[in-house]
């Protein structure tokens, strides 16, 4: 499947009710959330470390078996100015991977900001900086994800009111 650019073209694609993943992914770690079956709230749930690809989706393989996942949000790392720069192109080499080895259907959402609200979060917290470092990238999978859901469940109350 080809990952989609629009939460409109991702949701012809979705079943009508099941959780998503949203994934942060990295250079060093991939931040992972999930969200409840019928997409209102984004948890986060772990952070992979990275390694080769083929290890990195062995756990994500498990992730989708294990939480009956039906769709994935990859967050894209756009430049302030909307523009891609070489951080978006490898997070698109990454969703074409998963997408030859999971039949789901992907969605690419805007991450810019994401992991400054993340931080932001765990400060307000009074997370310790050694458990910030820990936890900050499945929290921005957390702030990636809700941002889709949010934006797909107002499409679907549009949808609604037609």
């Amino acid at each position: 499947m080809t990952p989609h650019e629009t939460a409109e073209a991702f949701l012809t694609e979705l079943p009508g009710v099941g959780a998503l993943m949203g994934l942060d992914p990295g250079t060093k770690t991939i931040g992972v959330a999930i969200s409840d079956p019928l997409r209102q709230v984004a948890s986060p749930l772990e952070t992979i470390r990275r390694k080769k690809f083929s290890q990195d989706a062995l756990r994500l393989d498990e992730i989708i078996a294990n939480r009956s996942i039906c769709g994935v949000v990859i967050g894209l790392p756009l430049n302030m100015d909307g523009s891609e720069g070489p951080r978006a192109q490898s997070v698109r080499a990454f969703a074409r991977n998963l997408a030859q080895r999971a039949p789901l259907p992907i969605l690419f959402q805007d991450e810019r900001l994401s992991s400054v609200a993340a931080e932001r979060a765990l400060l307000e917290a009074d997370t310790s900086r050694a458990k910030r470092s820990q936890v900050i990238d499945n929290i921005a999978a957390s702030y990636i994800l809700q941002g889709a859901l949010d934006r797909i469940n107002f499409i679907g109350k549009q949808s609604d009111d037609e």
